[in-house]
């Protein structure tokens, strides 16, 4: 109940600070693992759409708006891993989320992408809408974990083993609890397939497997006289990485838009097959 209304008064602040002209009219989401009062560069703010182009529209608090308005770190900040170094490829990101990574290796490529949806229903105050299928088959929630329960690794079997603690303290370690026994194989799965003509804002382009791989659709910008859609894509990788906007090779000049594939969607370091983009149900 505490983070509930943690996640109410922040909205309240966003929405009062963005009618008073501190923030632009595309950052009302709320990142609650930044502090509320920080005004930093969103991804609309650096990244603007290519020519001829224009953002689709998002609805307020929307999953779309919440991505589109995710704090980036300075221009030029390099990808870091989990322990510390930095990685050894420096050349696919166009901007570095900024947002934690933790210290373990567990938050990869489809960790990435459920991190920020559970943040987005998080900050949202649906705590009861975060959960997660485990590789396992069991699905594992974020309601039923903050009543202290703690389920096996399959996420088949529970024990009230802690204190409940509904925190965003116990949800990053819930969080953690969902990478270490979840996965591109078992969101694959979770996820609803679409055709990548219909892409949106929030879809996934996934390879599920061991090794597997995934991808954010971040942003979608649309020409309005063509109708062709360019895309920004948000990935983690292996070892676990800062989260980061994907340059596309394809455009020689490193710009991060990517055209809606009718195929194969070929990214710095995976390809997917024609028939990988998924959606959330």
């Amino acid at each position: 109940m505490g983070a509930m209304i943690c996640s109410r008064l922040v909205l309240a602040w966003a929405a009062l600070a963005c009618a008073a002209g501190a923030l632009p009219a595309h950052a009302t989401g709320i990142y609650p693992w930044m502090p509320a009062q920080q005004r930093v560069e969103t991804l609309a703010d650096r990244i603007l759409p290519p020519t001829g182009f224009e953002r689709v529209p998002a609805e307020p608090r929307s999953f779309a708006a919440w991505l589109r308005a995710l704090p980036l770190k300075p221009e030029r900040a390099p990808v870091m891993l989990f322990d510390g170094r930095t990685k050894s490829r420096q050349d696919v990101q166009a901007a570095v989320i900024d947002i934690d990574i933790g210290s373990r290796d567990l938050q990869q490529c489809a960790d990435a992408i459920m991190r920020l949806r559970a943040e987005w229903l998080f900050a949202n105050g649906r705590q009861r809408d975060i959960g997660f299928n485990f590789t396992g088959g069991g699905r594992v929630s974020f309601e039923r974990y903050s009543t202290g329960q703690r389920p096996d690794a399959k996420g088949r079997r529970w024990t009230a083993s802690a204190k409940p603690d509904a925190s965003y303290q116990s949800f990053r370690k819930y969080m953690d609890l969902v990478f270490a026994y979840a996965g591109t194989a078992s969101l694959e799965k979770e996820l609803k397939s679409v055709p990548a003509s219909d892409v949106q804002i929030g879809d996934v382009f996934i390879k599920g497997g061991f090794p597997g791989h995934a991808v954010l659709v971040a942003d979608i910008a649309v020409n309005p006289l063509t109708k062709s859609k360019r895309m920004l894509l948000v990935q983690s990788y292996m070892p676990a990485q800062d989260m980061h906007v994907l340059k596309n090779f394809a455009n020689g000049d490193g710009s991060p838009w990517y055209a809606v594939p009718t195929g194969e969607l070929s990214t710095p370091e995976w390809t997917f097959a024609a028939g990988s983009l998924r959606r959330w149900p």
